[in-house]
Formats: C-alpha cells, structure tokens, sequence
C-alpha cells in the first residue's frame, strides 16, 4: 500500500508543480497628493473621530448615539458576530468528530396459544428488555498543514468582515453628519426667506404708501406683491423641507419616532476645520474598504492552499466504544467493545477535476487580487479628488462672505433712497435681488464646504480608531 500511495502523491506533487501561485498585489501610490495642502493642517490623529473638530456638541452627541443604537451599526455588528461564528465553522471540522447514541427497548409478550416455552435465553412470554450505548469517532489526522490553509482562510474572512463592520460604522457617522449639514443649511435658508419675507412686506408697505400719496405708480405695489407671494410660497417650502431633513436624521440615529422638537437645529454655520496632511500609503492602513480587499486576498490565498492540499493523501482514524445490556425471563447479558480503525484517501481518477477546481479557485485568487489594486486606487482618487474639491469650496467661501457683505451693505443703501423718494423700486428690488442671490449662493457654500470636509474625513479614512495598533494585529 505504501507504494501505491508515494506514487499517488508524487502524482499530485507534479499536478501542483502546473498551477500558478497567487502574484503579489500591486498597491504603488504617489508620494504625496496633487490637492493643494492647508498651510496649518490638523494632527493625523483627529481621523479616529473626527466630527469633534466641528466644535459643535449636537453632531458630536447625534454621532456617538448612532455609533451606538443606531439600526444600521446594531445590524452591522450581528453580520460581525455572524461573520466569526461561520469563520470557525471549517476550523471545527478538524477536531475530532462524533456522536453518542443511546436505545432503550422493553417488550412484553403474551402467549395466547400453544405450548409455553422458556428457557434461558428465549421464552414465549413475559417481558424482555435491551438497552445500548456507543459512541464512534472519526478523525482526520492532518498531516500536510490542511488546518492552518483553512486557517487563513477563516482569518482573512474574519478580518474583512470587521472591516465591513468599521467601514459601516465610518459610513452611518459621516451620513448623520453629512444629514445634520443639510438641515443646518435648510435652517439659514429658511431664516434668509423668512427675513426676505420680512423685506418684501417692508417694500410692500412703502410702495403702498408711496401709491396713496401720487409718489409712485400701482404697478409698482402690485409687483412688490408678486414677489411677496414668492417669498411665502419659499418658506413654505423650506419649512416643509427641514422638517424631512430633521426626520432622516433621526431615523438615522436610531430615534425616529420621536418627535421633531427634540431636534432643534441651529440656522448657523461653523468654521471649517482643517483636515490633516496624510501621504498616500497611509490609505492602505486607515481606509477599511482597502483593508477589507487586503483580507479578502489573504482568504483567497489560503482557499488557493487549501486546494492545492486537496492532492493529498487524506489519513483518517475511527474509534469508538460501545456497552450493551439484554434481559430476558432467565437470562441477562451484558457486553463491552471497543474499535478503531484508520483510512487513507489517495485522490487518483479524480485529480482532472481537482485540478479544475484549482485553476477556479486560482481565478478567484486573481480577482481578489485585482480588487484590492482597484480599491487601493480608488481610495487614492476620492482621497485626492476631495481634497481638491473642499480646497475650491474654501476659496469659494471666502470670495461670496466678501461679495456678500458688499452686496448687503449696497441693498441697504438702496432701501434707504427708495424710501427716500431718491431711487425708483426697480433700483431697489434689483439691490435686494443682487443680496439675495450672493446670500444664497454663500449659504450653499458654507455647507457645501462643511460636507465637503466630511467627504474629506471619510475619504482620508477617518471615522474608526485605527490608532490603535490592535487593529493591524487583528489583520495579520
């Protein structure tokens, strides 16, 4: 037998020598990024919670919450706890397996015809009882490192499962900022129509009067109520638009049914915090869809082992005991045994379709491989593309909160010689539409800067702590 299985093992020893290893990953990145970097950047440290550098309470506490009870993150943790449960599923089958049996059998018997009979071990009636007990193992003894393949499988699906679960969790904290921005946004908009508001009834009241007294024209008074109409039908709208965007947040929390009031939101903006001046290679250990693809090759890879292994001779050993009881009228017995006994498994006519199974699964292997090359690339392009983006969105700020102020100070002036009898509405309705646009067009700016620094964070790899060295030990 010894022959026959060397032979069948150098078989498979020359299946293998024909089937390609997993290549090493390509993961090159630039040294630095092309975004322009802030001349004071935050320390790389903020990235593990990075919504405390908006000095603003309410996000700080909204995020915590949801990292906390939101729906989306207790989900995310049960795929986790599931993720691990299966990992040691494969593991299990290498211990020993087996089952206990236990029967118990009672008869009673009633001749009711015939000659009675009973002797020992055999009687026509009366009860007889029988009773066994047997436990049979079967294990199969590794002996080419099948476990430790199985192994790093399980450990890559675990490692990217608890990525999947961080890169939830980064997702939920930058949606409920993001979320918490809008309706921040909303609230100035609808501040900014509710004064508009305020305006127009001002403008509405001086062309009225100006009508009475044969300084102006009713044409002049019935345009100022049109736009009268258009600035109610804006709050309205507003109104109806912040309270949805109050009721996502919520949701998102993990609080929808509460009530809207104990939610209020602010019609202000903060500054916009710097981001931290990261290089490229960090993004392979802080973005957790970059180490989720990392695990995935490394789960490839011992698939890919585990197959290869599959060439193998399989040695497999079965004990097991067994206690056994009988009683009859006049007589009782009771035995005990024991066995064991061992295979081997030596794949022969089915090698063809192990090698396929190899050439698959090395395909799988390249996938993932190629997965990772396209998520270390990607991280780089949002990474990058944000920085850009928020760099713009600065710029952008500052050139409107000037424009801005001008324009205000230019409506006013307007407003005053409108009253005055100096100017004509037109003049003024222009000054004040000229504000308006500029007002709108910063408020955008401020939030769109704001969740643009969001992007920023999560694009960077923030929201997780990674600064911890625990993770990238868990990864390996």
């Amino acid at each position: 037998m010894r022959p026959a299985v060397l032979t069948a093992a150098g078989l498979a020893c020359l299946a293998l020598g024909a089937c390609a290893s997993a290549r090493k990953p390509d993961v090159r990145l630039p040294a630095a990024y092309e975004a322009p970097v802030a001349a004071q950047a935050a320390d790389a440290a903020v990235l593990d919670a990075w919504w405390t550098q908006f000095g603003d309470p309410e996000l700080t506490g909204l995020i915590e919450q949801a990292l906390k009870t939101a729906p989306d993150a207790r989900a995310a943790a049960a795929r986790l706890a599931e993720a691990r449960a299966t990992a040691t599923t494969g593991l299990l089958a290498f211990l020993p397996q087996g089952d206990g049996a236990a029967s118990h059998k009672e008869t009673h018997t009633t001749q009711t015809y015939g000659t009675p009979v009973s002797i020992p071990g055999f009687s026509s009636s009366g009860k007889s009882t029988s009773e066994s007990a047997s436990l049979n193992v079967s294990w199969e003894v590794d002996l080419f490192g099948r476990i430790f393949a199985v192994a790093k499988a399980a450990k890559g699906d675990t490692t990217a499962a608890r990525f999947v679960y961080e890169g939830a969790r980064s997702s939920l904290a930058a949606n409920v900022a993001d979320t918490y921005f809008q309706a921040r946004g909303l609230a100035i908009q609808l501040a900014d129509a509710r004064e508009t508001l305020r305006i127009q009834q001002g403008l509405q009241q001086v062309a009225e009067v100006k009508a009475k007294r044969g300084l102006g024209s009713g044409a002049d008074a019935d345009r100022v109520a049109g736009d009268l109409a258009q600035a109610q039908a804006q709050v309205a709208s507003l109104e109806a638009e912040l309270r949805a965007t109050r009721r996502t947040l919520l949701v998102l929390v993990g609080r929808g049914i509460e009530p809207l009031a104990n939610l209020p939101v602010d019609a202000t903006v903060g500054a916009v915090p710097e981001v931290p001046a990261t290089v490229p290679g960090a993004l392979l250990a802080r973005r957790p869809d970059v180490r989720e693809a990392e695990a995935r090759v490394r789960s490839a890879a011992g698939r890919t082992t585990y197959a290869q292994l599959a060439f193998f001779p399989t040695f497999t050993l079965t004990p097991g005991v067994g206690l056994s009881n009988s009683e009859q009228p006049g007589y009782r017995s009771t035995t005990r045994n024991w066995s064991i006994g061992a295979s081997v498994t030596q794949p022969v006519l089915s090698i063809p379709r192990l090698l396929a199974e190899l050439k698959a699964q090395n395909a799988r292997t390249e996938q993932a491989v190629i997965a990772y090359e396209k998520a270390v690339q990607t991280a780089y392009g949002e990474a990058d593309t944000a920085l850009v983006r928020l760099e713009a969105d600065r710029r952008r700020v500052a050139d409107l909160t000037e424009g801005e102020r001008r324009a205000g100070r230019a409506y006013e002036a307007a407003r005053v010689r409108y009253a005055a009898g100096i100017d004509d509405l037109t003049t003024a309705l222009s000054a004040e539409q000229a504000w308006r646009s500029v007002r709108s067009q910063l408020t955008s700016a401020q939030v769109q800067a704001l969740r643009r620094t969001v992007q920023s964070y999560k694009a960077l790899g923030g929201g997780w702590p990674s600064s911890a060295d625990r993770s990238v030990k868990e990864a390996r």
